[in-house]
């Protein structure tokens, strides 16, 4: 399958890039809906455009905006390099992040429902967008600052992923988030944060796996016409 990659400009006429999937065989036409990926703090990382694969396998139309673009373009760090990661997340602001993502929105919107999936930093950035209804479900995967705008609400079905060894988000901060959202929360036995990665130590592939199984069948139940 051939990536793409496009420019989107945001409402605020800040243009960003964007890898997109798009599906093919019988969804090729009519694709089952409309995927926004939000990445970790590393970048549009090979595990990034490797989820916009996958989910244009499934047959949906699958895009990753480039959230560093309002730093620095082409920004793709090592997964090492979290002094830098930090550094650059800490330049974005949540307002014209959610710009951008509006813009990868509109672009999959006309493939019907839209499905928004993130990852780290981007898995919280993926429950912001539902509180703010940009999404018709979402998919959060070891977001830990979500805990910062429990007073909100998504707007959609949600879906939650924990590992419950994770450092960066213990256990009581998923209890949290579990106690203030009405989404399913899985929390994965011997999962580290990162788990879904195949290029992180952290990778779980068991955790991995069923996941996104579960990831699957939520969007199928969830994003029918």
């Amino acid at each position: 399958m051939t990536i793409e990659t496009i420019s989107l400009t945001a409402n605020d006429g800040h243009q960003l890039q964007a890898c997109v999937g798009r599906p093919e065989g019988a969804n090729k036409n009519t694709p089952k809906g409309g995927i926004v990926v939000i990445q970790e703090i590393f970048g549009l990382t090979g595990h990034i455009r490797s989820m916009v694969e996958t989910f244009a396998a499934e047959g949906y139309l699958a895009i990753a905006p480039a959230m560093f673009d309002r730093v620095k373009p082409d920004v793709v760090l090592d997964y090492s390099d979290f002094d830098t990661a930090l550094e650059t997340m800490a330049k974005l602001e949540r307002e014209q992040s959610l710009s951008d993502i509006q813009a990868a929105v509109d672009y999959v919107r006309p493939a019907g429902k839209v499905g928004i999936i993130g990852f780290c930093w981007g898995g919280s950035m993926a429950d912001l967008s539902a509180c703010h209804g940009l999404a018709d479900a979402g998919i959060s995967y070891y977001g830990r600052m979500t805990v910062e705008w429990l007073d909100l609400q998504p707007a959609c079905p949600m879906l939650y992923h924990y590992g419950d060894r994770d450092a960066l988000i213990p256990a009581e901060t998923v209890e949290k988030i579990q106690r203030k959202r009405n989404g399913k929360v899985y929390t994965w036995g011997s999962a580290d944060h990162g788990f879904l990665c195949e290029e992180r130590p952290q990778y779980h592939k068991a955790s991995a796996k069923q996941s996104m199984e579960i990831t699957l069948g939520f969007l199928q139940e969830n994003m029918q016409r």
